[in-house]
This record gives C-alpha cells, structure tokens and sequence, in this order.
C-alpha cells in the first residue's frame, strides 16, 4: 500500500533514507507543511532547503524533478535562496516521495525546520575543501617555481621529473576531495542527461588533469610534456573560494530569515488554577491561556498584557527602533522582546494566526519569487552552456594542428571562464538582499518584481483613511451651550461613550483620559444607558435627566451643514455640548507626499468620505487632485482610466474596500495595520505604517535596480572579452579560474551593498 500510495516500486522504497520514511508522519510534516485550500482536498504546501543548487539549471533539474512526481500540484525552487515551496496531494502522494525525486535528481533535502544544522554541516565541509586545495596549491606552486625560473639545463631530467610526481601526488587530494561538488554535480548532470555549471567545470578539471597524468606518465607522448598541476590546484582553490564567500553571503540572508523564525521562546510560564506558575512548552499554550514573560523573553504569542509594565523591542518586526511602552490593555505581538519587567499577558492569537506568523509566510515567499529579469537570465543560461561546449570543441579543433596540449588546454580555459554562474546571481542576489534589509526596517517584500516595477512608476494613489490619517478620530474642540464646562461636558460625553465601541466613542473616552479633572461640581454619573444602532446612546443621569448622545437627528434639533464631523450632547433642557471631531493626519504625511513630488511623481487621493472631509485632510498635505464619495468600484474605475492614459500607477491603502484597487495597480502597498485581505492584495506591507518609508522604499528600488544593472553588465562584459582569449588560447587555465571566481564574487559583493543602505 505504502509503495502504491507513493508511486513507487518495493526495490526503490527500500532505498528511500529512512529520515524521509520518518516524515510521513503527519505529526512530522507538520513542521514544515501547513495546510492549503479547501480541507476536503487535504493539500498541503511544504517549505524544505535544498543542499548542492548553484545555478538556474540547477534549479530547473529540481523543478522538472518534483513536477514528474506523482501528486506534487505545483513548485517553485531558488538556486539563490537554495529553497523550495512545495504543493501536494496528501491523498496521491507523501513527503519521501517527492523528497526522494528531489534526491535521485542529485540534491539533498531537508526540512526547513533542519536547515541551521545541516547549512552550517555544508558550510563546514566546504571549508575544509578550500583549506586543502590551498594548501595543496601552495605546495605544488613550490614545486613548479624552480622550473619557471630556471634556464635550459640548470635542473636535471630527475629532479625535474621528480618535482612532477610530487606535484602529482598532492594534486590527488584536489582531485580526489576538493573538486567532489564539481564532480558530484556533473555526474548527475550525464545521468539525468541535463547540462549545469558545474559540468563544463568538471569537464575542465578532468581533461587538465588527465593530460597533466599523461605527461608524467609519458612525457614523450603525443599529448605533449607541459604539466598544469599548478593552473589545476590553483583555479579550483579560486573556484572554491568564490563559492565559499559565496555560501557565506548566501548564509547570512538565509539567517536573517532564520534568526526570525527563531524569536518565539521554546517554553513560557504559564498561570495556574491555584494561582502558581509552571514553566510549559509553547506547543501546549491555548488562547485565553495566562502567561508570565520575563525581562529578556520573547512573547510566544499574539495577546493583550493584564499585570506589570514593560519595555518592547518590536524592530524586527515592526521596524520600530525604539523600544515601546507596555501598559494594561496594551497588545504584545509574538516574537516582540520583553527588555524590562515581568508582564502577565492574555493569550488571543496562536501559530498561524499571529502576525509574527504572517510576516515569516511574507518572508518565505519573497526567497522564492522570481523577478523577471532572473526568469530570462535563467532562461539564457542553460543555452549559453551549450555554445560553451561547442566553443570548446571549435577551439579544440582550431589549435589541435598547431599543439595538442595547447588546444586542450584552450578547451579547459573556455570551459572554465564561460560558466554562466554571474549571470544567474545578478538579479536574485540583488533584489534578495535589498529585501533583507527593508524586512530589518519593517517594510515586507512580497513580489521581488514589484522592485523593478516601483522604478517605473509615474503616479501615487493614496486612500485616505488609515493611510494618510490615523484610524483614531480626534476631539478637537469642546463647545458648551448650558451651565458645565468643558471638562464637565467630556466626562459626561465619556460616560455614555463607554458603553459603545463606535469610532467616535473612543474618541471622546480618549479625550476625557487624557484630560482628566477633578474639579466638576456636580453629580455627573449615569445610569441605564442604551445604545440606538447608527444613531447614539441615551442613559440616565440624577442630576440632569434622560441624556443623549449622538447626531444632532438623534437629538432632535437642526443644525447648520457643517464640513466639520460633530456629536452632540443634550438633556431635557436643550443642548450641553457639541463636540468637533477631526482626523489625525500622520506626522510624516507631508513630508512623504513632498518627497513623492519631488521625485516628479503624480499624486492622488481617492476617498470615500465626502469631499469637504476629503478636502481636509488633502489641501494641508499638498495634494491637489483629490477624488472623494468614492465606492470601491468608483476607486478602481478611476485608476483603470489613469492606466489607460498611460499611467504607471502605485496605490497606497488600507482596509477591506483598497482590495480591488491593490490588486488592479502595477505596484501596490499596505500600511502595517492592514486587514489581511488588503495585505494579500499588495506588493509591499510597511509594518510601521509610516509613510515616510515611501520615499526612501522608492529610493532603495532604484539603487537596486542600478546594481541589478551594474551586475549584468560586468557579467556580459566579462564572456565578451574573456570567451575570444579563451577560445584563441590566451588565457590560461589557472586565470580563468580566477576570472570566474571573481566575476561571481564581484556581483554578489556590489549586491552585498545593498544591505548598508540606512532608510
């Protein structure tokens, strides 16, 4: 059954790790697969590293394998990233199976959960195949030194042929262990009959190799009496020290996103029944659970703090530097830090459902996403190894005449310059580490494209509630009309206000907090209050009656058309108060949208409140062409004519009715407090919700897209000089080798800038 359920044969079961075996348990793929879709379909979406991709056909090799495995719905590999994401069947397929495949095709896998240990057991191992090629090159270069210099005579037939079997003997090692990832990786290559890097890599240590073995075995032979021990040991010491400081990189970022993953604390305190606390795993906490989090702790969880007062770093999360003040009734997020004093916190939200969850699943996907201008690189690089062979067999064939060492040799050093490896690293590396550091920030890639895209747009939509303002509406000015104050008036207004969770309630309970007094001289408490849905609230008061709060229909008198938001108070008598409410427009609002002008980009405003509140909010931020009693439909109608004009559009939004607006602009944004839907819409998400990111995340798009750029010029300039030597046999193998190396290292170095940018 097990062999049928995984499309397999017993003999190829059995041959299967049995790790893999251990991961189809559903307690096992848990940890690295969540659930997708409809439950009935029972499809899954696994997160896994893959050991030993290097290039775009690498990453091809993997794709083709796992789409020819029965049950895997869909795929998507990074070389880069060195991940892959993962759709199946549960009801057609297992994790071994698709593992194993990934396996056969001659990459090792594992769980996202393994990849600190395996990644650094890589990293380790590469390491020690640098050190010893370098110290086998340092040897073999002292050998080849006294020939160099020495003229026609000063060294004996012996002693030289003796320093060529020296040099033999230490080039086995380079050979044998150093060169095993070229090795390992070509051999897979003639197996499943694909073309990578590594083969024309492979391909060139072998024949330098070969024909060096030949010419100290028979130095009379046809193929000639040069040895290239030293150009051998030299190009695979500058090949592995490209790759080295490659992985390096590569393991940073990887990290980055790792070091994330592992903020939420493995066990917590939890509050029990006798009033004690017990130390707990956080698998075991549940919602509405009572948890103490020590100075020093990270919260496991989404909840709101209940005792204590404390210090927390949100930056990873959120971007904000600063450490933030947690009072009574303040949220925590999980993965936040606590740096102070021991707080007790309400669990709300667990697992998946946090947002530390959802910034994770952002991170995840932007590793795998594939900006366009990789999509054609990757595409040109598998045809570009094949004219690479066929270049080394025509320069073969042009110099065999002349020298047959030399035209081997010439084959090697073609082989070896042309590896497409920059070329596939200049977008990827580019855009990932740009990413990284706008996640330390607190701005979410989402799409890597939506880099390139963001350089190319013209216009700005912004909505205007929650984007260009704060959701809190503000009391701005208090107008008494009978014997009480202002202050009196507010607490009043407060005290009904309590008892309903409308916007404006809030308001006015916010305003009464922050400016409490103690001085009103009569009673002001109330009793019985009753909400009217969409209209106000009516209680009683001992000393002044049945009391409304509300509309001025509610309160049943007629007012002059205003531009301004108001409430009303009143009582029997006739009106206590009308209070004026005003939006709080965001500090850094002014200056973003400037700062967007500057650059010469169009601005808009689209909103759905009416156009005097519109007009508010937008004549004091500098926006002149405003578009107010907006439905979402209306939004998207306007944007779509703007598009039809010509313009490249970038929306900024928030909530539910940006939905349909997001998704329709080239390049999209979601402020931090977004509803996940209107996340799910966007390109970007700005956890901080600060609009001064806009510009410098404009800012940090094009300086990507300079050394995307820069990258894909040096790697064309690079074959367009390099192939004509190579193929003539100038260049020896030894500098090719480091030609190659330093092409590579060259482009994820100017990418590696990328990470220095402060924003």
């Amino acid at each position: 059954m097990q062999a049928q359920l995984l499309n397999l044969s017993q003999s190829q079961v059995k041959t299967i790790d049995s790790s893999l075996l251990t991961l189809d348990e559903p307690a096992e793929w848990l940890t690295f697969s969540e659930s997708v879709g409809e439950v009935t379909h029972k499809v899954w979406e696994s997160r896994i590293a893959i050991e030993g991709m290097h290039c775009a056909a690498c990453a091809f090799s993997v794709e083709r394998a796992l789409k020819s495995t029965r049950g895997v719905i869909s795929c998507d590999v990074s070389a880069s990233a060195g991940r892959a994401r993962v759709v199946w069947s549960q009801e057609q397929t297992k994790p071994s199976a698709w593992m194993y495949a990934i396996q056969q095709a001659g990459y090792q896998v594992f769980p996202q959960s393994n990849t600190e240990f395996n990644r650094r057991k890589q990293s380790r191992l590469l390491m020690w195949r640098w050190l010893v090629a370098g110290f086998c090159m340092m040897q073999v270069m002292m050998y080849a030194y006294p020939v160099y210099i020495s003229n026609q005579g000063d060294i004996t037939p012996d002693l030289v042929k003796l320093l060529r079997w020296a040099s033999w003997v230490l080039t086995l090692p380079v050979m044998l262990f150093s060169s095993g990832p070229f090795f390992n990786s070509a051999f897979n290559d003639l197996k499943h009959h694909r073309i990578s890097m590594d083969l024309p890599v492979a391909l060139g240590i072998l024949i330098t190799f070969c024909v060096s073995t030949l010419a100290t075995f028979d130095p009379s032979g046809w193929w000639g009496t040069e040895v290239y021990f030293d150009s051998l040991t030299m190009f695979v010491f500058f090949l592995l020290t490209g790759r080295w400081i490659e992985s390096r990189l590569s393991n940073k970022t990887a990290g980055a996103l790792e070091s994330l993953m592992r903020r939420l604390p493995a066990s917590i305190e939890r509050l029990n029944l006798d009033g004690s606390f017990t130390r707990i795993a956080v698998r075991n906490l549940q919602v509405q659970d009572v948890i103490r989090v020590l100075p020093g702790e990270s919260f496991p969880a989404d909840g709101q703090v209940i005792t204590g007062s404390t210090n927390v770093d949100e930056a990873l999360l959120t971007g904000e530097s600063r450490p933030v003040i947690k009072d009574i009734q303040a949220k925590v997020i999980a993965g936040s830090h606590n740096l102070t004093s021991v707080v007790e916190v309400l669990v709300e939200k667990l697992g998946s459902d946090t947002q530390y969850a959802q910034i994770v699943a952002l991170m995840e996907s932007v590793s795998l996403d594939k900006p366009r201008l990789a999509i054609l690189a990757d595409r040109f690089a598998k045809p570009f190894l094949l004219l690479v062979l066929i270049a080394a067999g025509l320069s073969t064939l042009i110099l065999w005449p002349t020298s047959h060492a030399q035209a081997l040799m010439a084959a090697v050093s073609v082989l070896i310059v042309t590896c497409p490896c920059a070329l596939s690293l200049a977008t990827p590396a580019a855009m990932l580490t740009s990413a990284g550091a706008l996640a330390r920030k607190g701005i979410l890639v989402r799409r890597l494209q939506a880099l390139e895209a963001l350089t190319t747009i013209d216009t700005v939509i912004f909505d205007k509630t929650g984007t260009l303002t704060k959701d809190a509406i503000l009391v701005a000015q208090t107008q008494t009309h009978q014997s009480l104050d202002q202050q009196q008036c507010l607490s009043l207004a407060a005290s009904l206000a309590t008892h309903s969770l409308h916007p404006v309630s809030k308001a006015l309970v916010a305003a009464n907090a922050k400016s409490m007094a103690d001085d009103a001289n009569v009673d002001l408490h109330v009793g019985n209050v009753r909400e009217v849905s969409g209209f106000g609230l009516i209680a009683n008061s001992p000393a002044l009656g049945e009391v409304k709060l509300g509309s001025a229909k509610y309160c049943e008198f007629e007012v002059e058309p205003s531009d301004v938001m108001q409430v009303y108070l009143r009582n029997a008598h006739g009106l206590l108060a009308t209070f004026i409410l005003a939006e709080e427009v965001r500090a850094d609002a002014k200056a973003a949208i400037l700062a967007l002008q500057k650059f010469g980009l169009n601005v808009w405003m689209l909103s759905g409140d009416r156009e005097s509140a519109a007009l508010a909010v937008a004549k004091p931020l500098g926006i002149t062409q405003v578009l107010a009693d907006c439905t979402p439909q209306q939004k998207l109608a306007h944007m779509q004519m703007l598009q039809k004009n010509g313009s490249t559009v970038l929306m900024v939004g928030d909530g539910l009715n940006d939905g349909p607006v997001l998704a329709g602009a080239q390049v999209s944004i979601a402020m931090g407090q977004a509803v996940p839907l209107a996340q799910a819409q966007s390109d970007f998400v700005i956890q901080s919700a600060q609009l001064s990111a806009l510009p410098q995340l404009w800012l940090q798009a094009r300086k990507t897209m300079q050394i995307v750029k820069q990258n894909l010029m040096w790697a064309a300039l690079y074959n367009a000089i390099c192939v004509p030597l190579a193929v003539m046999g100038y260049l020896p193998a030894w500098l090719a080798g480091l030609g190659m190396a330093c092409s590579s290292l060259l482009v994820i170095l100017n990418a590696s800038r990328l990470s220095r940018i402060i924003l």
